[in-house]
């Protein structure tokens, strides 16, 4: 029996390789020969009036035929003698196309130099055809864009021991993801996760504009960097002679702002981290940062929980969505425990009253490999990442961190050594990070001072001493609340997606070859 199979020896790549060049030398050969016969292959301008799943939608056999300009790429075609089907893309969807010799006179010629992936302009009647299929028969077009690369649409060869091979190179992610721009080609779906990336970001604009806070811009080159605990990229500026970073984080800049009298505001950016990339990180991705001035964390619970909730049900007309191999289920209320109480349920082990030395001893014991240079923050830190995290499937609220893992965090009411600090946790990523904001001058002095001092041990993901920004607090700074949601992590729940790079357009990469 024939079998499928991907070109996945010496013998066929070296076949397709060829192939391959060989259309490439004919493609060329087709843009001279339209070039001699007086057309432009390469257009200015089209006057499109219609889109294929409206003009589909919009068709009715009983009413009078209605004509339509239409402009997309050819993605599949059957050239006959006197007649010729086609099925162009455009921003909508796919429409067929029926073009005739009596229709188009002399300029049906032309279509026999045209190839799958040609963009072109066709004008016509909409009609159905004896297949059933609502079509638009052509009585004119135009070449907008001869395509002189062949598009990788699956194709097949049988070999002489019957063996189908298929030719199918975008199934290679990353090589999808390094030619995005064929990939939105061919891979329809593709599209509509970007689509819906946009309406994902539109939502929250809009969402915090309706509550009255202000959309800001901070900035990305810092003189030093802070907000979060990562490492920096670094560069030089040459005119002021010196050193700048790519921001990690928006937070402290934010801050100032509230400190100068602003009561709500957000910023919705890029970030910049020189970090491990896997499928949860990007060395550049999108971040929402808020600060409300007056309120506090739990009140932030509250307003994440419902502006999330309502987001998913905007995008998918449901809560309960498909999450890879689960079905998460978004509406409110989510569950909420400490964040001792989540590594008690999941690790049988009560760290609440431990200092760092039982700490790390209760982390090995668990099998943990740890760096000297770890503070019990890390050590947490790593204990929950490992035991905790991933069992976390459906929204959960973990909050009142210990305050070796939160220099910025306000310093909790009623619990001695916690910060007023919560993460949501799907699926088993966090998906956002929020704070009672720290508005005690001394108290962050002193945070950064142990913050100096891990960095010291060897700690390189510590926080900077700002020196503006406890200049900003001793001004006096509101009680607020502050939030930070990952852009990119919030479209792959969303969207289903497993890895970072699929919601992002154009993913930081190798370079070729390498």
């Amino acid at each position: 029996m024939a079998e499928n199979r991907q070109v996945n020896n010496q013998e066929d790549k070296n076949l397709y390789q060829q192939e391959v060049h060989e259309l490439l030398k004919r493609r060329r050969e087709e843009l001279e020969d339209l070039k001699q016969s007086g057309v432009i292959p390469f257009g200015y301008e089209y006057d499109v009036t219609g889109y294929s799943k409206s003009i589909i939608k919009e068709f009715k056999d009983d009413a009078p035929a209605k004509r339509y300009r239409v402009a997309g790429r050819i993605m599949s075609m059957r050239k006959m003698g006197k007649a010729s089907f086609m099925h162009i893309q455009d921003r909508e969807g796919r429409v067929q196309l029926y073009l005739r010799k009596d229709a188009l006179n002399e300029q049906y010629d032309l279509v026999k130099l045209l190839d799958i992936g040609d963009i072109i302009g066709v004008e016509g009647e909409v009609f159905r055809t004896k297949m059933g299929e609502v079509s638009i028969k052509a009585d004119a077009f135009e070449i907008l864009a001869k395509s002189l690369r062949p598009l990788p649409v699956v194709k097949e060869r049988k070999k002489e021991d019957g063996t189908i091979v298929r030719y199918d190179p975008f199934s290679d992610k990353e090589l999808r993801y390094r030619q995005r721009y064929v990939d939105l080609i061919v891979n329809p779906q593709v599209r509509d996760v970007f689509v819906k990336r946009a309406r994902i970001i539109k939502f929250i604009r809009d969402y915090l504009d309706n509550q009255g806070y202000l959309e800001v811009e901070t900035p990305a080159l810092q003189p030093i960097y802070g907000g979060a605990a990562a490492r920096p990229f670094v560069t030089h500026h040459n005119a002021l002679d010196m050193k700048l970073y790519l921001r990690i984080a928006d937070e402290l800049y934010l801050k100032r702002l509230i400190v100068g009298g602003f009561d709500g505001v957000y910023e919705i950016t890029k970030d910049f981290r020189n970090e491990g990339m896997d499928r949860n990180h990007n060395p550049e991705f999108t971040m929402l940062e808020l600060y409300v001035a007056f309120k506090e964390y739990k009140w932030m619970m509250d307003f994440v929980e419902q502006m999330i909730a309502k987001l998913v049900y905007a995008i998918h007309d449901i809560y309960e969505i498909p999450v890879g191999k689960n079905t998460v289920d978004f509406k409110p209320p989510w569950k909420r425990l400490t964040m001792f109480d989540a590594i008690k349920e999941f690790t049988g082990v009560d760290i609440s009253q431990m200092d760092e030395k039982l700490l790390r001893e209760a982390a090995q014991n668990l099998g943990l490999e740890l760096d000297p240079a770890a503070g019990a923050g890390k050590i947490i830190d790593e204990m929950f990442s490992e035991f905790v995290e991933p069992k976390l499937v459906q929204p959960t609220v973990i909050m009142d961190y210990p305050v070796s893992m939160s220099p910025l965090a306000k310093p909790h009411r009623e619990k001695q050594g916690l910060v007023e600090r919560f993460e949501v946790i799907v699926n088993g990523q966090e998906l956002c990070n929020a704070f009672s904001e720290l508005n005690d001058p001394i108290d962050q002095r002193s945070r950064f001072g142990e913050q100096t001092a891990l960095r010291e041990r060897g700690d390189d993901e510590a926080h900077m001493l700002d020196e503006d920004y406890l200049r900003a607090l001793e001004y006096g700074m509101p009680p607020a609340a502050g939030l930070g949601i990952g852009i990119d992590r919030l479209t792959m729940l969303i969207t289903n997606q497993e890895s970072i790079r699929d919601v992002i357009l154009f993913p930081q990469m190798r370079p070729e070859g390498k």
